[in-house]
């Protein structure tokens, strides 16, 4: 074992060194951009530590001195996020803590930092990095300044108030262009106001019409996200809340640094969940521990009638607690339980107990037993049909969230500790279930997940698959994709990793703009059965091409796998190629490290290899990406599988 593969899988228990003492021996070793694919642990560790946002900015000048290109060499898997960055006064401070934070989700920061007071002209100008080809975030860091100066030397409110309504009407435009011209996401900020803004005015009056002017303008500033595509605001406030000055004054003055360098580390911390969710990563699935975690105590020691989630200070907290994960259960994350418990009682508790703000509808999966809690959440994956990188884990016991840390590295884990008032924030903190819209197939997730008990038990019961398929009553329809379905058929792509034919992920403003294009077919595909509505569960990218029609991607749910939906879905659109003269047809298969199970789905349906092709690096990875394409010269058509009824309708 070479010295730094020894420093990078020491753990914590032997306690040599903590781990950015760990990182910074690899740093001296050398061999940080070889180990850079392995230092995801780390950071997690030093994000739980003592003072996690300036240690990550330490851990984070380790790994910017990384080159990009050679960390990717190095890092199987790794993904790269090309940034860039403009803003009013001086905001370096930003990028040793974004490249931490991205780290920490492996995926390796590629940033160009603008010129100093740079942000009008980088905005407004088509040739600056913020418009250049392949970038994933164009970040524009504001600051109070950026109203304050461009007051006259003695000012008044209704001074600030004019400034501020020129600096938001420059914004918006700047931010129109950009989402007909730029092709990243913008991200925009909200812009705090400080002690030494209002209190320049010595009448209470004034500040209290300052205050409201400035709310004013943070409240255009917000609606420049539901405005314009591909424009992001992030909310600064609750970041400020959270701790921490908004800058220092030393800084403030002899750097031009008007934002702080912990409120820049909060800031990079939401950026990185932001890159997070347009990479497809966001989390699927809470899986939470029960004892000490949903309620207070241990339900095979104290019994139901000892513990509790409401009536007492820390039974209270609990109920907090339990409050916040229903939340999160009602916009689409999946709940689960895995307790060392055993089954009835669990059940009971869940059903009956006057505390509880979670029952057993909440759930998708309850598994309360005694195994070890890594094969529980196996167990749980297989049942839902995801893999581990779906999951969050929280539990109170050090143990077990160790043992989940070490045996499953794709599971975000969650150390809760015998503070429950601090369960809540420290859940929240990493944003794991951070989409860039909601949609209405979210909201009815959970219960999409329980019918599919139901679909089991109707499987067990059918003598073969064909039968259970043909009991199924499968009904597919295949549509164009309307002004309702754009942030869903997004979801997909972002979200969807196994039936992924070519992996793109397309943000709203991408599906809107695919749909909007001549030429181009954005298809919905929706199911249903006998057990209810499934929704837009896949969809279709293709465009008419001098060679015939070009399928771009072919996408669909793992909750739908295995029903012929897909087949029936690319038989609809070869039947319209052909009777409307495209054809030949042509489509793609990009291997990815998820999406191998649907390597021979082209040629399933007739399809027959092309050539090869080989594109430059995919997200970021460092090397080419060797496509296959297929073709299909639609001779003779596949056909629609027996058991489902297929209804399709193509734009003329």
């Amino acid at each position: 074992m070479t010295t730094a593969s020894y420093v990078l899988e020491h753990t914590a228990t032997d306690e040599p060194a903590d781990a950015l003492s760990r990182l910074r021996e690899v740093a001296r070793s050398g061999s940080l951009a070889e180990r850079y694919g392995s230092v995801a642990p780390l950071l997690a560790e030093i994000a739980a530590g003592p003072d996690p946002l300036t240690d990550l900015a330490r851990a984070g000048r380790l790994l910017s001195r990384v080159d990009a290109d050679e960390a990717l060499r190095h890092g199987p898997g790794l993904g790269r996020i090309r940034a860039a960055v403009a803003g009013h006064s001086t905001v370096a401070a930003v990028v040793p803590s974004l490249t931490a934070e991205l780290a920490r989700h492996r995926l390796v920061l590629d940033a160009e930092l603008g010129d100093f007071d740079g942000y009008l002209r980088e905005l407004g100008s088509p040739d600056s990095p913020l418009y250049a080809p392949g970038l994933d975030l164009a970040l524009v860091i504001l600051d109070a300044q950026v109203v304050f100066d461009d007051l006259p030397e003695t000012w008044r409110v209704e001074d600030v108030g004019l400034a501020a309504r020129e600096t938001l009407a420059r914004l918006d435009a700047l931010a129109g262009r950009y989402a007909r011209e730029g092709s990243a996401t913008l991200v925009l900020n909200t812009v705090p106001l400080q002690h030494t803004h209002t209190h320049q005015l010595i009448d209470l009056k004034s500040r209290a019409a300052l205050g409201a002017a400035w709310r004013s303008f943070n409240a255009g500033l917000l609606d420049l996200s539901a405005r314009h595509e591909r424009v992001v605001v992030l909310d600064l406030d609750p970041l400020i809340a959270a701790g921490g000055p908004v800058g220092d004054p030393r800084t403030a003055v002899y750097a031009k640094a008007h934002l702080g360098d912990e409120l820049l580390a909060r800031y990079a911390r939401e950026v990185s969940h932001l890159a997070r969710a347009l990479r497809g990563m966001s989390k699927k699935v809470l899986a939470v521990d029960l004892d000490n975690t949903l309620w207070d105590g241990i339900l095979g020691d104290d019994g139901p009638e000892g513990i509790h989630a409401a009536t007492t200070f820390r039974g209270e907290a609990f109920g907090g607690f339990q409050q916040v994960v229903k939340q999160l259960g009602s916009q689409g994350v999946l709940l689960a339980v895995s307790s060392k418990n055993d089954l009835e009682p669990v059940l009971r508790v869940l059903r009956e107990h006057p505390d509880m703000v979670l029952r057993e509808e909440d759930f998708a999966r309850i598994n309360a037993n005694w195994d070890p809690k890594d094969a529980n959440l196996r167990e749980i994956a297989d049942r839902l049909g995801l893999g581990a990188d779906a999951f969050v884990f929280a539990d109170d016991s050090a143990f077990e969230t160790e043992l989940v840390a070490a045996s499953l590295p794709a599971v975000a884990v969650v150390r809760l500790d015998d503070e429950p008032a601090e369960h809540i924030g420290k859940l929240l903190a990493d944003g794991w279930f951070d989409v860039l819209e909601l949609t209405a197939e979210d909201r009815g997730r959970t219960e999409q997940y329980r019918t599919e008990a139901a679909r089991r038990d109707l499987q067990d019961g059918a003598g073969s698959y064909e039968e259970y398929l043909r009991r199924l009553d499968v009904r597919v329809a295949v549509s164009p994709v309307g002004e309702g379905d754009v942030a869903r058929v997004s979801q997909i792509t972002l979200r969807a990793n196994q039936f992924n034919l070519t992996t793109r992920r397309l943000s709203p403003a991408d599906v809107a703009s695919w749909t909007r294009t001549p030429g181009n077919y954005a298809l919905c595909i929706r199911s249903a059965d006998r057990f209810g509505d499934n929704g837009v569960v896949g969809a279709l990218f293709a465009k008419a091409a001098d060679d015939g029609l070009r399928i771009d991607n072919m996408l669909l749910s793992c909750r739908v796998f295995s029903r012929g939906i897909e087949q029936a879905a690319v038989a609809a659109l070869l039947a319209h190629a052909r009777a409307a003269g495209l054809g030949p047809v042509w489509a793609e298969y990009e291997p990815s490290a998820k999406n191998h199970r649907v390597r021979d789905f082209w040629p399933s349906l007739g399809f027959v290899p092309a050539f090869p092709a080989t594109l430059g690096p995919r997200c970021g990875e460092a090397d080419d990406v060797e496509v296959l394409v297929f073709r299909h010269d639609l001779a003779e058509l596949p056909a629609v599988p027996g058991h489902l009824r297929l209804e399709a309708d193509f734009p003329e």
